[in-house]
């Protein structure tokens, strides 16, 4: 379980850094905009390879024992999270009316898998991704606003939110049948 704290601090940690612009902009002042990029990147893939290690290997200690329709419950929870992940990078009217989709697409992961898994380390990764994601956004709105982004056409923002959408669903589709099960090795599909 240990492994999988510190994998949580180490991935969230860094992804706290743009909260702080003092210290982001200390760091790239010291590394420069591509040092500080590197090094963003090597500590959120570190944080990451620890969470995924440290969750493989946390015992299952068993809090308590979800009923069937939470899994159901969390199948239609995460129907928009692959559409707010494409929304983040592709700029539409979702990502003007959510302003972070990313954050929000995280919010229902993290949600459904909490409402979904009652193991320990379950409730130890979802739950801190859950509070990083909300606390996160609140941390946005008293940011000063980042340099405006290029708004897209009307063209564009719906051809980019059609995407978006069917693409994120298509995405959505192939994880829960193919994905999950060879890279997570549970199938939400499956049974109790």
């Amino acid at each position: 379980m240990t492994i999988l704290i510190l994998g949580i601090l180490v991935l969230i940690g860094i992804h706290f850094v743009p909260a702080f612009p003092d210290l982001r902009d200390r760091l790239m002042a010291r590394l420069g905009k591509s040092g500080y990029r590197a090094l963003f990147s090597i500590v959120s893939t570190l944080g990451l390879a620890l969470v995924i290690w440290g969750f493989a290997k946390a015992p299952v200690v068993q809090i308590w024992s979800p009923p069937d329709w939470t899994r159901h419950l969390a199948l239609l929870l995460m129907l928009p999270v692959f559409p707010l992940l494409l929304a983040a990078y592709l700029p539409g009217k979702i990502k003007a009316k959510l302003r972070h989709p990313m954050l929000s697409a995280i919010k229902f992961w993290a949600l459904a898998h909490l409402i979904a898994n009652g193991d320990l380390a379950s409730i130890i990764l979802f739950g801190s991704f859950l509070a990083y994601a909300v606390i996160d956004r609140i941390l946005l709105k008293r940011r000063l606003p980042a340099e405006p982004m290029p708004q897209p056409s009307e063209a564009q923002a719906r051809r980019n939110d059609i995407i978006s959408v069917f693409g994120g669903l298509a995405l959505y589709v192939i994880f829960l049948v193919w994905l999950h099960p060879l890279l997570i090795g549970v199938s939400p599909l499956a049974s109790g």
